[in-house]
């Protein structure tokens, strides 16, 4: 898929490091969460993942999204998922430093797959309660087993269609951090991100996975930023984030990180 190849050149070519912010509270996300050595994950994630790594069972997996950029079929052997399709590395830590910088006390996640994510926000955050929405069966269990086995308590695993299980863990609730992780479509993405809003309050954070998969996900996101709840966003290529300040300028940063 070239898409996304040109898209981060263009990416490239206006993003800026941290020395071009001129915002104090997102210099400070940056330098003393982002790039502090302090907040790396736990090493019971890279065993979490690893565990995934040597798990040669075959499983039917129930798609509602936008489907596979590596997978054909529906028969997945979970290693396969969990190498090709599991947050990177790179990308885990980066969550995982988010998580402990901002200290989230409610988490929700939208798209759980196999809960290598979901294991960098919970170990990030122990004391934090931890929503994850997924919508195939056969993966969810598999995640909840995951969690059961390396004893993270704090996950409460939704199952089921997004269109449905989404207003029940909404309803009454504020959340402080959402994880947009479960269908890189346009219209899905901003239908999740308006019902989430009303979860939201001043400090919250809303994550956005693969704004730059294809145009119409970049077109949801120009439209999420450019919200007028929206104050200050940043786009880190792999992830668009969101927040919600009150009192403060709009602002918009690409940041090479």
């Amino acid at each position: 898929m070239l898409y996304p190849f040109y898209a981060y050149i263009n990416y490239f070519l206006r993003s800026r490091n941290q020395y071009g912010v001129h915002s104090p509270f997102v210099y400070d996300y940056i330098t003393k969460g982002l790039m502090n050595p302090d907040m790396k994950a736990t090493e019971t994630v890279n065993l979490y993942r690893k565990a995934l790594l040597s798990n040669n069972t075959q499983i039917d997996v129930t798609d509602f999204g936008a489907g596979s950029r590596v997978f054909k079929g529906n028969r997945r052997v979970v290693a396969d998922i969990a190498a090709k399709a599991g947050i990177s590395g790179k990308r885990g830590a980066l969550l995982s430093k988010t998580i402990r910088y901002f200290k989230p006390a409610t988490i929700l996640e939208i798209g759980t797959s196999l809960g290598i994510s979901t294991a960098y926000m919970a170990s990030a955050a122990p004391e934090a309660k931890i929503y994850s929405l997924e919508g195939c069966p056969a993966i969810a269990s598999l995640a909840k087993h995951q969690f059961a086995e390396f004893n993270f308590t704090n996950i409460d695993v939704v199952v089921g269609e997004f269109s449905q299980t989404l207003p029940s863990v909404l309803k009454n609730k504020t959340y402080d951090l959402v994880y947009f992780d479960g269908n890189h479509q346009k219209e899905p993405t901003l239908a999740y991100f308006l019902q989430c809003l009303k979860a939201a309050h001043e400090d919250s954070v809303f994550i956005f996975d693969d704004i730059h998969w294809t145009r119409p996900m970049e077109e949801a996101w120009m439209d999420i930023k450019n919200h007028p709840s929206v104050t200050v966003s940043v786009d880190t290529f792999s992830w668009g984030i969101v927040f919600f300040r009150k009192g403060q300028v709009k602002q918009h940063f690409r940041l090479r990180i």
